[in-house]
């Protein structure tokens, strides 16, 4: 057998001996030809391709040019394989300038590649005294008016304009316009951050847009999450009472004369249809209150008033890194719904996140109201008490006319729609669904022979997209929809392998720790919109290290760990400031190990129910842990000593309190032996009994898992380390409640939040708190792309690869792809009886250690550089 591997690596090696290297993307901090960066020492990254196996990187030369294309940088040759996050050292960059940059490198064939494309990315606002725009607001969008304020500007071109940029933001969310045309494909900008602490705004080239003689420019405002209802409790304009815009057009003409057009008193307001726009609650449009063509020059705007300049500050104000909200998919009718009520329903087969989009024609003043929900009840009747006091309703009234409706400043969590108010049939052409979130690259894909598996991974994927708005909310249906820590941190790998969210987070991250309290402590939802008590919990707060860490081992991003280093320090400070005795126990309310199993009426004491002192114990000395990887990174030596004693005074008082000389934990359920194993809580000697101490509890609960939120994305990582993948896929494929497929098995099309959010016979666990949206055990996905398919990291950024498939379960087939920061990498195997074949994928500039599977978890090892494998091997059983 080891003759037949060589000779196919021998075959391979023969493809493209002439090939050469070629750069065939490049980035500057993550992004492709971005325009409004204001990282004034940018990262350049780029990816390689060849077909000749073995290749790496040896050298590398970038070049940055000014807009005159005369060159204002070259690195010079570096030695050097590093091909990601190469930082800008020339000169100091300006203000709405662009910039063009190219790179080659040399590779370790003694070959120089062509010069890549010249690439631009465009600088945003570097100062505070760029902006020369004010803030602009309706007077009379105070206290509880509801209707959406309209602004408007004329302008008049007579030059030939060669460039036109425009700086965009609002207190609430905004859509702009420029004669007649919406500026951007964007929905619900600028985003949600901690807005009296950094507001993003956004950039957009309307060079094209503009027209000679009279143009005008428009902007329409919701509430959104700056002055609307947020939170539970609930709370109201959390960040400020009024809505108000600020806007600025640079424009550079042929002649080379420049000018500002500004948000300033000039500007004039008024009210059109958009009556009501609230997140939770939903939008009212009265078209008959349409402001035809208001946002075009040639509307009568003598009857609008005009608009009241407030003096905001202007130093919070950042540009926009990650991707924008974007529409994606559009769903058709899968089915018209007569419910036993008599409702008139639709349903669109996927539960997704977005709005209707509304073609109706009726009497005027007809009013139509469509209602949002991820379920029917066990008669099959429309249910939204699970949306708790969230109206998510859209509102439409009619003109007579054949009418066009679609939502501005919200969003629906749903499968179905409740159609009030229309007389006759439904025709359900009429209305279609459509799906948005932040526009994050696809960045992988995962397949396998098993059908339900793949259900599970596309309830993973759109469990994803529904709760990625700008940033990663717990649920997108009721009246929450907030920035929970723990949900984050448990699924962050998933996510990293389904989509490029490197910018996503870093921003996200940087809200963390501008909301950090003074005394390091983490609050429960980033952005911060909850009181001042409601924070520190182990295992959320937590996400302060988890995810940076994880983010650098992902995407070798060591900005990351510098950005956030003080925030991590300050996370774990703060647990030791309030441990006695290096436990962390004077806190009493953490979350645990949130939404465990446990029966409805547990009379046998079956609950699996895990100390919350001992959880925090385990994170206590994780965190530590990670902050010790960081200063190592970053050579921060005193910390490295000071942390490293700390963490083992933390193991120490969990050894004593929590555990027996033999190694029984104080709490005998599966989340208390995951995390003391996955974070190496116990002496090595004692660690293969505690795994098998958790088979056991699993065996007791006939293969079923009992973990919440934090032990489920380690549990089946834990027992693949122990060499027990078999249990690991008998829960992955454990078919009734509490597993992964129940919710598949009776139909979910996303992750649910509770194991039995719906019982067999349809009824509900809870309405009080049941989203069939939510992410957090989707984290499953970390593990089959991991473990069943094998591809995982080496060293950070995929630099050094591994590829080691653990075969089992019944499955014939899988399959694995992830875009990596140096390109894509794939794992597939197949069993053709006692036949295995293997197919993988190296990207240039890495390298590889292969694991073929022999059967009973013996792998035969392969090294290897870049290029495509094909491996055959007899699985000895």
């Amino acid at each position: 057998m080891k003759k037949i591997l060589c000779i196919t690596i021998i075959l391979l090696l023969c493809i493209g001996i002439n090939a050469k290297t070629t750069i065939i993307q490049q980035s500057v901090e993550g992004l492709i030809n971005p325009i409004g960066i204001d990282e004034k020492k940018p990262g350049f990254s780029w990816i390689l391709k060849s077909t000749k196996q073995n290749t790496l990187q040896s050298a590398y030369e970038i070049q940055i040019f000014d807009c005159t294309k005369k060159k204002i940088w070259n690195s010079g040759k570096v030695t050097s394989s590093t091909s990601i996050n190469i930082q800008y050292a020339g000169p100091e960059l300006h203000s709405n300038s662009i910039y063009y940059w190219k790179v080659r490198v040399w590779d370790n064939h003694g070959e120089c590649s062509s010069w890549g494309s010249m690439n631009q990315w465009r600088m945003g606002f570097l100062s505070q005294s760029d902006w020369k725009a004010k803030w602009i607001e309706n007077e009379q969008v105070k206290g509880k008016e509801t209707r959406s304020p309209y602004f408007r500007k004329s302008f008049v071109q007579n030059k030939k304009v060669v460039s036109a940029i425009a700086y965009i933001t609002s207190h609430g969310l905004y859509e702009a316009f420029l004669n007649g045309e919406k500026v951007g494909d964007a929905y619900l900008t600028p985003g949600f951050t901690s807005y009296n602490k950094r507001l993003q705004y956004q950039v957009y080239n309307v060079t094209n847009m503009i027209h000679k003689g009279k143009n005008v420019f428009g902007i329409v405002l919701g509430n959104g999450w700056y002055r609307g209802t947020i939170n539970w409790e609930p709370r109201k304009m959390v960040y400020g009472q009024n809505m108000g815009a600020l806007c600025q057009i640079e424009i550079t003409y042929e002649d080379g004369s420049k000018e500002s057009i500004i948000s300033d008193n000039s500007w004039k307001t008024s009210f059109g249809a958009i009556q009501y726009a609230e997140i939770y609650n939903g939008e009212t449009i009265d078209a008959n209150k349409e402001l035809i063509g208001w946002n075009t020059p040639s509307y009568d705007d003598s009857n609008w008033k005009s608009v009241s300049v407030a003096n905001y500050a202007m130093n919070n104000l950042i540009g926009t890194y990650n991707q924008k909200v974007k529409k994606h998919e559009v769903f058709i009718s899968h089915k018209v719904i007569t419910t036993p009520k008599g409702e008139k329903v639709i349903d669109y087969g996927q539960n997704l996140v977005g709005f209707e989009k509304v073609k109706i024609k009726g009497n005027k003043g007809d009013t139509i109201r469509i209602y949002h929900a991820e379920v029917l009840d066990k008669e099959g009747n429309f249910y939204t008490e699970n949306l708790r006091s969230a109206k998510a309703t859209s509102t439409y009234i009619l003109t007579g006319n054949e009418d066009v409706f679609e939502p501005h400043f919200t969003f629906y969590g749903f499968r179905y729609i409740k159609i009030e108010g229309i007389k006759g049939e439904i025709i359900p052409e009429d209305f279609t669904a459509t799906a948005i979130y932040s526009d994050m690259p696809k960045n992988g894909s995962f397949t396998s022979s098993n059908p339900l598996i793949n259900q599970l991974q596309s309830n993973i994927e759109w469990g994803q997209k529904g709760n990625f708005l700008d940033i990663p909310t717990d649920c997108p249906q009721r009246n929450e929809r907030l920035g929970w820590t723990g949900d984050a941190h448990a699924f962050f790998r998933t996510a990293t392998f389904n989509r490029d969210v490197r910018n996503f987070f870093k921003k996200w991250l940087k809200d963390l720790a501008v909301d950090q309290l003074p005394d390091g402590c983490v609050p429960w939802v980033i952005p911060h919109t909850l009181r001042d008590d409601q924070v520190g919990s182990s295992g959320w707060g937590d996400v302060a290290t988890i995810i940076p860490w994880q983010l650098y081992m992902a995407y070798g991003d060591v900005g990351v760990l510098n950005n956030q280093y003080d925030s991590m320090k300050a996370w774990v400070d703060y647990m030791n400031r309030n441990s006695k005795n290096n436990l962390w126990n004077t806190k009493k309310d953490h979350f645990g190990d949130w939404l465990f199993y446990r029966p409805d009426d547990d009379k046998d004491g079956i609950a699996a129910i895990t100390d919350k002192q001992m959880i925090a114990q385990c994170f206590f000395a994780h965190s530590t842990q990670l902050l010790i990887n960081a200063a190592q990174i970053l050579n921060k030596k005193e910390d490295v000593k000071t942390y490293s004693e700390l963490l083992s005074k933390i193991k120490e008082a969990y050894w004593n309190e929590y555990m027996t000389a033999n190694g029984c934990l104080v709490s005998n359920t599966q989340t208390a032996y995951v995390l003391a194993l996955q974070f190496d809580m116990l002496p090595e000697n004692l660690r293969q009994q505690a795994v098998g101490r958790l088979v056991q509890n699993i065996e007791k609960y006939n293969n079923h898992i009992t973990t919440g939120f934090l032990g489920t994305s380690y549990i089946c990582h834990v027992l693949s380390r122990f060499g027990r993948t078999d249990v690991a896929y008998k829960l992955l494929l454990q078919e009734t409640y509490p597993s992964w497929l129940y919710p598949v098995k009776q139909g979910a099309t996303t992750i649910w939040e509770r194991w039995d959010g719906q019982k067999p016979d349809g009824s509900f666990q809870t309405a009080e708190m049941n989203s069939f949206n939510h992410y957090a055990y989707g984290a499953i996905g970390d593990w089959m792309y991991r473990i069943c398919a094998g591809l995982t990291e080496a060293t950070p950024g995929f630099k050094e690869i591994v590829i080691k498939p653990h075969l089992g379960g019944g499955f014939t087939y899988m399959s694995a792809s992830e875009m990596t920061p140096y390109g894509e990498c794939t794992s597939a195997w197949r069993l053709k009886g006692n036949q295995l074949e293997m197919d993988v994928e190296i990207p240039v500039n890495t390298t590889a250690t292969i694991y073929i599977p022999n059967g009973n978890e013996n792998y035969k090892k392969v090294e290897v550089g870049s290029g495509k494998y094909h491996f055959t091997n007899n699985i000895n059983n």
